[in-house]
């Protein structure tokens, strides 16, 4: 014959204690889930609203922006456009050109070491240095010149020439 293997009998007051037990391995089971998920649904933060977390409009970026990186703790960043951009900066309508890629340093409240942004004023072309986010207006730094305008006039990304809105 083969070999016996006795089934337990458990009575009331055993049931009992094993429904507890496993009721209870299943409320620290699902907790520790829900306090350690192996999926992450966390959003990721686009170039604008990283523009918006720092104090800034979204309008300081164009439309077609690829991808960015921001170190948070020095505060250099990169962003992608994928192409040279031509569009025209409110209130004034200056031509301003957008290199593909644009590099500084974001602090709240400030874009500092700003390269790959240049305007043309006077019939010349000029980089933007810096931005400054002052109360209700942003003020542009053009190495020891700046300009002060309404943030409002860049609540809303610009596209590019030549190239319609994704809005």
């Amino acid at each position: 014959m083969g070999t016996f293997f006795p089934i337990p009998v458990f009575h009331g007051a055993d049931l009992s204690l094993i429904f507890i037990f496993s009721l209870l391995i299943s409320i620290v089971s699902a907790r520790t889930l829900l306090e350690n998920p192996t999926t992450t649904t966390k959003k990721l933060v686009t170039a604008h609203e990283e523009l918006q977390n720092n104090g800034f409009p979204i309008g300081l970026l164009p439309t077609n922006v690829l991808n960015y990186s921001l170190n948070k703790t020095t505060g250099d960043f990169n962003v992608n456009l994928g192409d040279t951009c031509k569009l025209l900066l409110p209130p004034d309508n200056y031509l301003a050109t957008y290199s593909k890629k644009i590099t500084g340093k974001l602090i709240e409240g400030k874009i500092a070491q700003l390269k790959g942004i240049r305007v043309k004023a006077f019939y010349q072309w000029w980089s933007i240095t810096g931005i400054r986010s002052s109360g209700e207006n942003l003020v542009f730094e053009v190495g020891m010149v700046s300009a002060k305008y309404p943030s409002k006039n860049f609540n809303e990304s610009p596209a590019c020439q030549g190239q319609r809105s994704s809005s």
